[in-house]
């Protein structure tokens, strides 16, 4: 059964190591059947909150909110792909998400970390889990947590030596659970209207 997945990227910096960990992501979704599609922030450009998606009146919001609104809508599940600052979040992906609310509500998501460094982005990662559980999603228990991301993938994407060896072994797991989640909620949606 193949789920609609959508993979959110947040870094504006230019030397953005972490989108490999995000294009290997969109890859491996597909090769096992999925429709995966990369959300990358600096290319969606969405500005600096002033007005979330549901506060303009119908036809007024910028079009690429729009488009991202109706995208979010109709995904099974997400995946946050995130690098750590100063132990938080990354601006850049954490202004894109709060531009929406409801859209996220009642599908799963996953966090998948990664830094220059052997912590592996896993502040970040811990940062984020509380923020998109207050956004209505299910989040996953297991975590994808990639470090040094130069020495796991490279400049072409592909896995290289013992990390990307590591990251390899670990995806499944990592994308199981998350479809396991998938597929859950959306056949209880269809059962059941969301109480709100």
């Amino acid at each position: 059964m193949s789920r609609s997945i959508l993979v959110f990227f947040g870094s504006y910096r230019r030397d953005r190591q972490g989108i490999r960990l995000a294009d290997y992501i969109v890859r491996q979704l597909i090769a096992r059947g999925d429709a995966a599609e990369l959300i990358d922030a600096k290319a969606v450009d969405l500005p600096m909150l002033d007005r979330m998606f549901k506060e303009y009146a119908p036809g007024e919001a910028p079009p690429a909110m729009t488009e991202l609104a109706a995208k979010i809508r109709a995904a099974d599940a997400f995946i946050f792909v995130t690098g750590e600052y100063n132990w938080g979040v990354q601006p850049g992906l954490k202004n894109l998400t709060d531009h929406f609310l409801e859209e996220w509500f009642w599908r799963p998501a996953a966090i998948a970390s990664y830094s220059a460094g052997r912590l592996m982005g896993v502040r970040g990662n811990l940062a984020w889990h509380p923020t998109l559980s207050e956004m209505g999603m299910v989040v996953i228990s297991s975590a994808l947590a990639v470090g040094p991301i130069g020495q796991a993938l490279d400049e072409n994407g592909a896995t290289t030596g013992d990390v990307g060896a590591a990251l390899d072994a670990s995806f499944p797991r990592f994308a199981d659970d998350l479809m396991w989640w998938a597929d859950a909620a959306r056949a209880q949606r269809a059962r059941q209207a969301p109480p709100y």
